[in-house]
């Protein structure tokens, strides 16, 4: 007995970092934000999704998302496989039991020495008990890899949130910038079938020729196909985000552009918040949580296992040891394991443990860059949208003066058709480029919630 405890105190000494705790390395996040680095204490991630999504339809569309989606699902599932394998590994510090009745009847024939033999009946009935001492902490890693396995499943789950919710948010936008891009390709479309028809009567009139009316002509078929490309993408983001919630094709209701109303004031906070803010960072980290405690695991590996079991129940087959058949049997036995032929094999285990262990601190710090690089990115797409807002409204504005006073002087044979074609055109365009900048500015928003971690799982949401 001396001996053993003399053998797991030293192996207790030399083995100490099996006992400590996963500690999170020194990450640098200086400058992660790039130009966009802030000092705020809380960012537009920390903002529920209702309160940036303000739209009712937009609303409802997430809630039918959140409720219906099948990664969403799936993710559900996938917590709860991890719960109960966490719950596994609590119960594994507690002594098993194991019932296992056995019997048996033996008949012989015939006679010996005068006597004849009768049938024999045996039967025992134990209760076996094994009990393993967690003196190197097998079974605390294991528990401990369990429960950053369970918390990053949790982590994963709102990561499909996270997504879930900017997806739907995005496919919803761009459903809007579409509409607004027909109406205005449909507008245009009526205004150039009645310039075909003054062109036309100007021609009857003697006051053009063949090539002005046949230009307008081909300026107004180029627009009414144009309609039939938008209706077409319409379709399809309306078929794909029928799929993100769960429906079959069908139209989506839905609100117009110029209604919407976003946050006016973003802010992206520290960048150190993104540690506990971004689930796929998060995710990172326990990744290495668990390679940490998978690393002391196969370290524990290397170094003695105590257990102790025993029995206790009823038998008549213990032949002289029972004087009256079926008093109660009991025994108890201790064991040590020392790994003597496999310790090659375990301290090879603890490499490749250890070399995992450092592949998942790379991911983490990558994960780390990345989700940066997406928070500058988008800060940088809702500020050149929203900065060319005005330069736009004005650009339109003077078009529109533009095609009216080339109009006016063809009307009176200052100018030529071909300049009230280019101004027609050139107000289109910029009427079509002013409705995707207001797209790009919406969109720069829903994407900096989700690189900022947005979409969190409120209390009420949670009941």
């Amino acid at each position: 007995m001396k001996k053993i405890i003399i053998i797991c105190l030293a192996a207790a000494i030399s083995g100490c970092g099996i006992y400590k705790p996963y500690t999170r390395p020194e990450v640098q996040t200086d400058g992660l934000y790039g130009t966009a680095e802030s000092t705020d204490t809380t960012t537009l991630g920390d903002v529920a999704w209702q309160e940036v999504f303000t739209d009712p339809q937009l609303q409802s569309l997430i809630d039918e998302a959140l409720a219906n989606n099948t990664d969403m699902q799936s993710a559900y599932w996938r917590v709860k496989e991890a719960e109960a394998a966490l719950k596994s590994a609590r119960l594994s510090y507690l002594p098993s039991f194991n019932f296992a009745p056995q019997g048996a009847i033996s008949k012989f024939y015939g006679k010996v020495g005068g006597y004849e033999l009768s049938a024999s009946k045996t039967y025992n009935i134990p209760i076996t008990a094994s009990w393993q001492f967690d003196i190197f902490n097998s079974l605390t890693n294991a528990k401990r890899r369990a429960k950053a396995t369970y918390a990053q499943s949790k982590e994963y789950r709102q990561a499909v949130r996270t997504q879930l919710i900017a997806s739907v948010a995005n496919l919803y936008y761009t459903l809007l910038m579409l509409d607004s891009q027909y109406e205005v390709s449909r507008e245009t479309a009526a205004q150039w079938r009645k310039s075909v028809e003054t062109m036309r009567a100007m021609k009857d009139a003697g006051m053009t020729n063949e090539a002005g009316v046949a230009q307008y002509e081909g300026n107004y078929y180029s627009i009414e196909a144009s309609l039939h490309d938008l209706a077409y993408q319409i379709r399809q983001v309306e078929n794909n985000l029928c799929s993100v919630l769960g429906r079959t094709p069908q139209a989506v209701e839905r609100g117009s552009l110029n209604a919407q109303r976003m946050p006016e004031r973003l802010t992206v906070g520290v960048p150190v918040q993104m540690l506990s803010n971004r689930p796929d960072v998060r995710i990172a980290e326990y990744a290495l949580m668990q390679a940490y405690y998978a690393t002391a695991a196969a370290r524990s590996a290397c170094y003695p296992s105590i257990t102790l079991s025993g029995s206790a129940g009823w038998t008549n087959n213990a032949g002289a040891a029972i004087v009256n058949p079926g008093n109660l049997l009991v025994s108890a036995a201790a064991s040590l394991l020392q790994p003597i032929f496999n310790a090659g094999r375990n301290r090879a285990q603890v490499k490749i443990m250890k070399a995992q262990q450092q592949e998942a601190q790379l991911s983490f710090q990558q994960t780390l860059l990345n989700a940066g690089a997406e928070v500058n990115s988008a800060l940088a797409q809702y500020q050149a949208a929203h900065a060319k807002a005005d330069l736009r409204t004005q650009q339109i504005e003077a078009l529109e003066r533009a095609v009216e006073s080339t109009e006016l002087l063809m009307q009176h044979s200052s100018t030529t058709y071909l300049e009230v074609l280019t101004a027609r055109q050139s107000l289109l365009s910029a009427q079509l480029s002013q409705i995707s900048d207001r797209f790009s500015e919406i969109q720069g928003i829903v994407n900096l919630y989700q690189a900022l971690g947005g979409g969190r799982e409120t209390d009420n949401e949670k009941k």
